[in-house]
């Protein structure tokens, strides 16, 4: 609104100074034609006395009194020229170049009247003041070209004073309205912004966990429209919300479900291969078995154990089991899923310990380790499936920073457009699985903080990297 005022009060000042300097143009043109009209009758009637004509080398003698008179009656300056635009007499006193007159008549000016038009009008400024020079011919009775008149008129400017009093009360009358429109303004804003105000503090309440009260607005006016959608989107973000958790709930289960039935399912292939190397190791070879035996309860007890934690924690808590961090041999973790998988058909599984000791203890979730490994092992032997020649390298090193584990495999690789996804979940490149055990393993290491990472050539080899930094670590002890 105040700026609104302001550009009135500009336009209406700018509007005026046109319209009084229009006035002052039409003025003085009409004063201008009434003094041409004037002394062009003067001029007419005196060559009517002297028989209606003037010999051409006689004008400027004729002439010569009659123009001082005319200019004198009508204040103006008056001067003769011949038909060739020389000068033959002037009213001036004065020195031609201080009037800005000329000793002959311009060339454009002649060619205007010699092409018809009656007069010729040309502006100028001599020394800062505006004058108009007129130009005509004057003719004798028969109409024939005599001479040419030309006429200075001093052009009247606009009166400062008179437009300076009409801006002066213009601006007052505008002052009272600026100040009108700024109170005006004021409280009207003052009204808007407690009205949205009102509005933003209950939108910056909102809690979709919680039941949200609308907003009450007496009155029909614009702000009432907006309360108005405001509550019916607080009733629909309610209905969304509610839909939205259910659906995140129902997600979260199947998710969790997938998860869960992958690991279970990740141990049970290994495991039924291994009963039946026992069984047939029962028919051909005896001798030994009992060590055979203990060995493969050992290595069927941390299986089962890994496995009945997994459902216990699941039913008690519908979600993965917390890690427990206590000392645990990592090194007796690998041989026994190496060993879990030795017997996999077509497949050479190789176990290298770096470290050159007896045990590798580590601060960790036994549990999650078994699943990490499992993970990494049984992922490499699936990737060896179409091989007939499958080797895989696990390989245990450490040193003072981390302990470091290798997972290498022979197997077909992963392709550049797979490298990007390979840690994401349900992303497999396999036709049967969840495509979880990756995402699941790099969960568990970070959340432990550690690091994971592959490198692969398509065709050639893929190698998987585990990191555990050294506060996982106990020590290497012999």
């Amino acid at each position: 609104m105040i700026m609104l005022i302001i550009v009135s009060f500009v336009l209406t000042g700018v509007t005026a100074y046109y319209n009084f300097k229009t006035e002052n143009d039409r003025y003085n043109q009409e004063r201008l034609e009434r003094k041409e009209q004037a002394l062009q009758t003067s001029m007419d009637y005196f060559l009517e006395e002297h028989g209606g004509t003037v010999a051409k080398d006689s004008l400027a003698l004729v002439f010569s009194e009659v123009i001082v008179e005319l200019a004198d009656v009508h204040s103006l300056s008056v001067n003769l020229y011949d038909l060739k635009g020389n000068l033959l007499i002037s009213s001036a006193e004065e020195r031609f170049e201080n009037l800005g007159f000329n000793l002959s008549i311009d060339y454009t000016v002649l060619k205007q009247l010699s092409t018809g038009n009656t007069r010729a009008v040309v502006e100028k400024d001599i020394k800062g003041t505006e004058v108009y020079l007129v130009y005509w011919y004057l003719l004798d009775a028969s109409n024939r070209k005599i001479a040419v008149v030309n006429v200075k008129y001093d052009k009247k400017n606009i009166d400062d004073g008179e437009l300076r009093r009409f801006l002066g009360q213009l601006t007052k009358i505008y002052i009272a309205l600026f100040i009108a429109a700024a109170i005006l303004a004021y409280f009207l804003s003052n009204y808007i912004t407690k009205s949205l105000q009102k509005i933003a503090s209950k939108m910056q309440k909102i809690d979709l966990s919680q039941e949200n009260e609308p907003i009450s607005w007496e009155g029909g006016d614009e702000i009432a429209a907006l309360v108005d959608q405001y509550n019916k989107m607080l009733l629909e973000v309610k209905n969304s919300a509610k839909l939205l958790a259910k659906s995140e709930r129902e997600s979260a289960w199947r998710e969790m479900a997938k998860q869960v039935a992958h690991e279970i399912k990740n141990p049970l292939t290994p495991m039924k291969l291994r009963v039946q190397h026992l069984e047939r190791s029962l028919t051909s070879n005896p001798d030994g078995m009992e060590e055979k035996l203990k060995q493969f309860s050992k290595t069927m007890i941390d299986q089962i154990d890994t496995l009945s934690g997994i459902a216990t924690e699941f039913s008690h808590f519908a979600k993965m089991p917390k890690a427990q961090p206590l000392e645990v041999d990592l090194l007796s973790i690998l041989r026994g899923i190496v060993a879990l998988y030795s017997d996999t058909p077509n497949v050479d599984i190789q176990f290298v310990n770096a470290t050159n000791q007896g045990k590798c203890i580590v601060l960790a979730d036994k549990d999650q380790l078994n699943r990490v490994f499992n993970n990494l092992v049984k992922n490499a032997v699936q990737a060896l499936s179409e091989k007939p020649d499958g080797l895989i390298s696990v390989v245990l090193s450490a040193n003072d920073d981390h302990v470091h584990v290798l997972v290498q495999d022979n197997g077909v690789g992963i392709s550049e457009a797979q490298r990007s996804k390979i840690f994401v979940p349900n992303f497999t490149t396999k036709s049967t699985g969840t495509g979880l055990g990756l995402a699941m393993v790099k969960n568990i290491i970070e959340q432990g903080g550690g690091n994971i990472w592959f490198e692969s050539e398509p065709g050639v080899s893929t190698s998987f990297h585990v990191e555990l930094p050294t506060n996982y670590s106990e020590g290497i002890k012999g």
